[in-house]
């Protein structure tokens, strides 16, 4: 699954991995019941609803994304404590040399998991990779019933109000 970055963006978003739909079409967070792109929109990342065929437009904004696992499965408990370590490696490399001045994880868990941070919460971090900050937002899977579109694209907007500051 390729990612969509470019160096110094304002916001890079880190998914836990790809899912099979993903996979399929190479568009992020591609499964009709993800609530990434209503939440992007409705936090005012965006101007308007981005379909996930368009994900190449988040550049223009400043945006970007990846994944901390690259391994396509159909639920991210099937991946491996250590596939969450190595992707949490690899992402700080990637992180190094993109330079974001935000990392955004969305999934507490898979943050947890692959920093070894089991205290992180929703929201900022002290952590830093480099000069990049990081923020933890929750998991945008429809099957996250904890948070809801409303409380999810509040968190997002937390997010944007932090990153439009610098």
């Amino acid at each position: 699954m390729p990612d969509v970055v470019a160096d110094g963006l304002r916001v890079l978003f880190c998914g836990i991995n790809p899912g099979l739909m993903t996979a399929a079409t190479g568009h992020h967070f591609a499964r009709p019941g993800n609530r990434f792109w209503p939440a992007l929109h409705r936090s005012g990342f965006t101007p308007r609803l981005l379909p996930p065929s368009e994900q190449p437009e988040l550049l223009t904004y400043g945006l970007g994304i990846t994944n901390v696992v690259a391994r396509a499965t159909a639920r991210a408990d099937e991946l491996s404590a250590e596939e969450y370590r190595e992707g949490g490696r690899e992402l700080a490399v990637k992180v190094g040399r993109l330079r974001p001045r935000w990392l955004a994880v969305l999934g507490v868990t898979a943050y947890r998991a692959a920093f070894d941070d089991r205290a992180a919460k929703a929201g900022p971090q002290v952590r830093t990779i480099g000069e990049s900050r990081v923020w933890v937002l929750p998991n945008p899977s429809g099957l996250n019933a904890h948070w809801t579109p409303a409380a999810l694209a509040e968190e997002f907007a937390r997010l944007r109000e932090a990153a439009e500051q610098e």
